[in-house]
């Protein structure tokens, strides 16, 4: 009992070290100067690729065995089914964290992406892959709270997207290799201060809340309760005046 009470101890203590895992950084700001390297070899800011819209930050390295495939086909087949487009409602930026990445490879795995889109139509300047030198690929994983760590020649991370507002403020984490398309469009719309999406959106986004435990959209039932009571007395006092006027 004992022993295992001391290595439930250890465990958190390892946790509360993890060199891997997100520190959640809401409401902070991402430097948006900071300069990458596009597909083409062009070297780029995270504001002009930005242009004022949202933005869908996917942290990976492109040679990844692991989850960042999985990742990526995710977001992929959830951009497909959601119906804001990306390059007008928001903007799709996949970063390396590894340095010795090149242009050339990012420009590879943006066609194997691009590819896998069957309902959408992407234009090229709709989904960015980008890599970077350590130092700038530091100063943003930092900014957004991703941690890692190098072991052989690969690295251990976890998945995760981050949203940001066009300010480049961070709005919300969604974890996982897949994602729902509500999720995705509400934390878009979230991230855009909810001027994106239609009345039906902006009304599905009052009904629905983010469950930091989940870290996902659930259905916010105190909230629904709260417009239904508000709805259910503004018919009583109407259902009084209109009497009144009778009498």
């Amino acid at each position: 009992m004992l022993a295992a009470l001391a290595l439930a101890g250890n465990a958190r203590s390892e946790d509360k070290i993890s060199p891997v895992g997100v520190d959640e950084k809401y409401g902070q700001i991402v430097p948006l100067n900071i300069t990458l390297t596009d597909e083409t070899g062009k070297s780029v800011t995270l504001s002009e690729l930005t242009a004022g819209k949202p933005i869908v930050l996917s942290l990976v390295y492109y040679r990844c065995p692991g989850i960042c495939s999985p990742l990526l086909t995710g977001l992929a087949k959830t951009v497909d089914l959601t119906d804001l487009i990306p390059g007008k409602d928001y903007e799709l930026i996949t970063v390396s964290f590894d340095p010795t990445e090149t242009y050339t490879t990012a420009a590879e795995k943006k066609k194997n992406y691009f590819e896998l889109l069957k309902r959408r139509k992407l234009q090229d300047g709709d989904w960015r892959f980008l890599t970077a030198d350590s130092a700038t690929i530091a100063k943003l994983t930092d900014a957004v709270g991703f941690r890692y760590f190098k072991k052989d020649n690969d690295y251990v991370h976890s998945g995760v997207l981050t949203l940001l507002s066009p300010e480049g403020k961070i709005t919300r984490y969604l974890y996982g290799t897949s994602f729902l398309p509500l999720d995705l469009k509400l934390g878009i719309m979230e991230a855009s201060e909810g001027k994106v999406g239609t009345t039906i959106s902006k009304v599905v986004s009052l009904c629905y809340s983010y469950d930091p435990e989940g870290k996902k959209y659930v259905l916010d039932v105190t909230r629904v309760a709260g417009g239904g009571i508000l709805i259910l007395l503004g018919v009583f006092v109407t259902v009084l005046i209109i009497r009144k006027k009778k009498n």
